[in-house]
């Protein structure tokens, strides 16, 4: 079983991945892609979030482990890409985002479960302003977009939505399998 983890920053994905790992020792836990950066910057820039983009496309093709959970898939970046240029009016060169989607529709192909983290009222978790609140509401809700619209979740992947908290969130998790 190959399970991607998605949501904005915040969202509780390490927490739940910690979670159940914990239980399920036999999975290859892929950390967020942002922890393999060389030169990490904490500013989201598109070019920082297009290289960890590639970097969260190409492990997913490349990590042989047939039991794996990803924290974060290319979705998450192309959804943060988006959501950057709503808020900065930020444009990209002719044909980038195309390419971005279809590199990201291909890496999900290799996944059998993506699961979503949204943001509710319910399981708040505070962040300050260093953490970029707006990015992190407009990604969301692109996000939650992308994954039920054309084109970007291929047709074999089951995307649940999972919500709750870090116990409940694990126990729906280990239901979806």
């Amino acid at each position: 079983m190959r399970i991607v983890v998605s949501g904005t920053h915040a969202s509780g994905k390490s927490t739940l991945i910690s979670d159940f790992a914990l239980r399920h020792p036999g999975f290859t836990v892929l950390p967020d892609p942002f922890e393999l950066l060389d030169e990490a910057s904490d500013a989201p820039g598109a070019a920082m979030l297009s290289a960890q983009l590639r970097l969260s496309a190409e492990r997913l093709h490349e990590e042989p482990a047939v039991d794996l959970i990803a924290e974060r898939g290319p979705i998450d970046f192309l959804a943060y890409l988006l959501a950057l240029a709503d808020l900065t009016g930020h444009d990209f060169p002719d044909g980038y985002l195309e390419r971005m989607t279809a590199l990201t529709a291909g890496a999900l192909l290799t996944a059998d479960l993506l699961v979503v983290l949204p943001l509710n009222d319910r399981d708040v978790i505070e962040v300050g302003v260093e953490e970029h609140p707006a990015l992190r509401t407009a990604m969301d809700g692109i996000l939650m977009e992308l994954i039920d619209g054309p084109g970007v979740v291929p047709a074999g992947v089951r995307v649940v939505e999972i919500a709750g908290d870090p116990r409940t969130r694990r126990e729906l998790l280990e239901q979806a399998l």
